[in-house]
């Protein structure tokens, strides 16, 4: 029986330097797959049990496909995403439930204000308030719904692990990541997600990562698919200037962050990463699964270097760079 995630499964992953001095350690777990599937690295426990939050979308969005939700392009982007609220995101997931015929009331997510912070200046300046469609899992909440409309299952009670449109997510999940999961918890977004390891993660990820559109096999066809759509329309996933979207943007990998420091990361070749930090945090997370994927030969060095001066790892000190977070290796 897989045991959950502990400090005794975690080692050093990322460091915190402020003027020379190591401020704060990063620990935790990474599992590398090269392009053929077999594990070419390995850091920590990968046989432990994590929540995968967010990075659990593409297999949930993947479940959808299988069971007929018509998405394709932005929308399934959207579908997959953690998005940052802006009014485009707004724009398509509104789309989504149109198509669905159902309004935003019917959402299940919680209100939120938007991740994006111009965004979210501009509504605060208009008198706005929290809305669903601005969650950052409005997108999933309404693929989720559009699945049960073209399937005739009800939309009340669709969060409900036992609900039709749940029981089939959770049997794709299943077969993906190639364990049963013995624990279903609560969301941030009020969605059953899975308890899986590590290592399961990372072949269901590596699977769908792999996976041609052209392909003879339908769920393999779909997650090529999927892949392509948010490689495609990167601000999708992410939203502007946020790590996922900066990394595929500059780099064709598919990234797909989680809450509470996991990420999933697969490189153009197919060499795939997937990882989880022992404290929560996600600051350092992008900036450790490209390093990896870089180690692996995956990414040339030139370019995961651009793509880290894009992203938020300074540390500064009286208004000045004192210090960096980076990769512990």
């Amino acid at each position: 029986m897989p045991h959950t995630f502990s400090v005794s499964d975690a080692v050093e992953l990322a460091v915190v330097e402020r003027s020379g001095f190591v401020e704060s350690r990063h620990a935790g777990a990474a599992i590398v797959l090269a392009p053929d599937g077999a594990v070419s690295a390995s850091l920590g426990d990968t046989s432990a049990l994590i929540l995968p939050r967010s990075t659990l979308k593409p297999l949930q969005a993947l479940a959808m496909l299988s069971a007929g939700a018509p998405l394709e392009g932005e929308r399934l982007g959207l579908a997959t995403a953690s998005h940052s609220g802006t009014d485009r995101h707004v724009e398509v997931v509104r789309q989504i439930l149109h198509s669905a015929g159902v309004t935003e009331d019917a959402l299940g997510c919680p209100p939120a204000w938007p991740g994006d912070a111009a965004t979210r200046d501009a509504l605060i300046r208009e008198h706005g308030a929290p809305a669903r469609v601005r969650m950052n899992c409005s997108g999933k909440h309404a693929a989720m719904l559009l699945t049960c409309v073209v399937n005739g299952w009800p939309t009340d009670g669709y969060l409900d692990p036992a609900h039709p449109l749940q029981v089939h997510i959770r049997d794709v999940v299943e077969r993906l990541v190639g364990e049963k999961s013995p624990t279903v918890a609560v969301d941030g977004c009020g969605a059953p997600v899975l308890a899986v390891t590590l290592f399961g993660l990372a072949k269901a990820i590596h699977r769908i990562g792999t996976a041609s559109s052209t392909s003879p096999f339908a769920l393999h066809r779909s997650a090529g698919a999927l892949v392509q759509a948010v490689r495609a329309h990167p601000w999708t996933i992410d939203g502007p200037g946020r790590p996922d979207t900066v990394a595929i943007e500059h780099l064709g990998v598919f990234a797909k962050t989680g809450a509470e420091g996991v990420l999933v990361m697969v490189a153009p070749d197919g060499t795939t990463v997937v990882l989880k930090m022992l404290d929560g945090s996600t600051r350092a997370t992008t900036a450790v699964a490209l390093r990896l994927l870089e180690r692996a030969g995956a990414l040339d060095a030139a370019g995961v270097g651009e793509v880290m001066t894009c992203l938020p790892l300074t540390v500064t000190g009286g208004g000045r760079d004192v210090g960096a977070i980076r990769p512990a290796f």
